[in-house]
Formats: C-alpha cells, sequence, structure tokens
C-alpha cells in the first residue's frame, strides 16, 4: 500500500532518540522531509545528520516544548525552512516526581504541562500551516498508562489527558479538515531507554515482567509504534479521527512494580 507520504512535510518534537526518533526515520524514507526538535543540542544534531544520511531534507532546533514563546517560533521556522507543513507530531513527554506522597504539586504541574500542555500549543500554534495542507494530520503520542492505572499517577493523567485532548480536537479542527489521533505505545525496548536500563540492571525483574504481562514475551519496539503514527499520518487514514490506538501486544500492566 501507497501511504502517500511522499513530499508530506512533518514535525515530531522529542524525536533525538527512541519513539520520535524513528518516526521522523520512517516519515523521511517514505520520501517526506522533518523538522525535528529536542532540548539536547548534541543527539539532536547527531539524528538530524542520520535522517539526513537517508537523503531526506531536516530542519533541526534545540527547543524548550513547555516554553510557549520556544514551541510557537519553532513551529513558524519549521513551516519556513519545508515550505509549510502537513502534519505534527507530539512525542516529547516524560514525568516529573514519584509517587503521590513524594512529589509535590509542582512536579504535578510540571508533568501535564509537559506532556499535555506542550501537545495543545504545539496544535495551536501549527492551525495556520495546516490549514493550508490538503491533508492534514496530527498524532499526539500517549501511553498505555493513559488507560491502564500505574504507579505515579501524575503521569497517567496526563497520558490520559492527551487521549482525551485527541479526541476533543478532533471535533473542534474538524471544519478545517484537520484531522487529530492519539497513539499509546506500551512498553517499548530500545538503547538508553528506561525498560533497556532495567534489562541490564535487572534482568530477572525484567524477566518477570515480561512473563507477566507480555503475552508474546517480548516489548514493543520503536518501529512497530512509528508504523502506525506514519499510517494515522497518511492520507490513506482520511476517515480516521479522534482515535486512540494501541501499540502494545496486548499487554497487561504498564509498570513493572509487582502490585
Amino acid at each position: 500500500m501507497d501511504l502517500q507520504l511522499a513530499g508530506r512535510r512533518t514535525l515530531v518534537t522529542g524525536a533525538s532518540r527512541g519513539i520520535g526518533l524513528e518516526i521522523a526515520r520512517t516519515l523521511a524514507l517514505e520520501g517526506g522531509s522533518v523538522a525535528i526538535c529536542a532540548r539536547e543540542e548534541g543527539p539532536l544534531s547527531e539524528a538530524a545528520d542520520q535522517l539526513r544520511s537517508k537523503g531526506a531534507t531536516v530542519f533541526a532546533e534545540s527547543v524548550d516544548v513547555t516554553d510557549e514563546g520556544e514551541l510557537s517560533a519553532f513551529v513558524a521556522a519549521a513551516a519556513e525552512a519545508l515550505g509549510g507543513l502537513d502534519a505534527v507530531v507530539a512525542n516529547a513527554g516524560g514525568s516529573s516526581g514519584g509517587a503521590l506522597q513524594d512529589s509535590t504539586r509542582e512536579q504535578w504541574r510540571d508533568t501535564f504541562e509537559l506532556n499535555v500542555g506542550h501537545a495543545a500549543e504545539l496544535i495551536r500554534a501549527a492551525i495556520r500551516y495546516l490549514a493550508q495542507s490538503p491533508s492534514p494530520a496530527a498524532v499526539l503520542i500517549s501511553s498505555i498508562s493513559g488507560t491502564k492505572p500505574a504507579p505515579r499517577a501524575q503521569y497517567g493523567v496526563s497520558k490520559a489527558g492527551l487521549i482525551y485532548l485527541a479526541a476533543a480536537l478532533a471535533r473542534e479542527l474538524s471544519p478545517q479538515h484537520i484531522r487529530v489521533n492519539a497513539v499509546s505505545p506500551g512498553s517499548i525496548l530500545f538503547p538508553g531507554g528506561g525498560w533497556d536500563s532495567l534489562r541490564v540492571g535487572d534482568p530477572e525483574g525484567f524477566q518477570s515482567f515480561l512473563d507477566r504481562d507480555l503475552p508474546e514475551g517480548r516489548l514493543g519496539t520503536v518501529e512497530e509504534v512509528a508504523r502506525v503514527v506514519a499510517f494515522l499520518l497518511s492520507p490513506v487514514a482520511s476517515w480516521i479521527n479522534g482515535a486512540n490506538i494501541a501499540v502494545d501486544g496486548a499487554q497487561g500492566r504498564p509498570s513493572s512494580a509487582g502490585w
């Protein structure tokens, strides 16, 4: 199937590694151009070089996505560099603080701002460009933690917020033909990621987690997530709007904690 992604211009936040980088790579290999951002300049520069080595047109800038001015300026600069935008992916995310009694209100606020706040601002800043595309789309990278409870409630609450945000914005922006969907990865293994650290540091605990909550006995890959995102961004998925797609291999609990 031809996803009709050749020539499409996509902005991806948090794209210096892991899922974000693989999304950008997948889109580039399909013939698209990409704008990527991340906080750290070194890894971002390496990611941009990797993509350019595949022949892709790449615009890259170091950005704090929780800074409204920085994020909006990056969207405008990316649109200028690429000649417009057809799609955006809100991939940057994370969590601050620990369990409820080990976290502060400020850490909850920071977690919400990083996940939900940046996604809302990204789409708000991109609307003027997306509305000029013949097939505009946005994908918000949520998590199965948004629907399957686990420790660090602030993370799950913010990811649940992303799922709701995608559905709400799908309704709001439909008159402008802008589709908005969410993708909820399960536990994804990639070099240097948190699950890779657990696999190396606690192999028995890691195996116990696989045996208990992963029916196929393995974690997912960044490629498996990126392919779903690419499909949702493509004109081929023209009638999918406001959906939340889990990419988790029927995973049970999203945490390795035995609770």
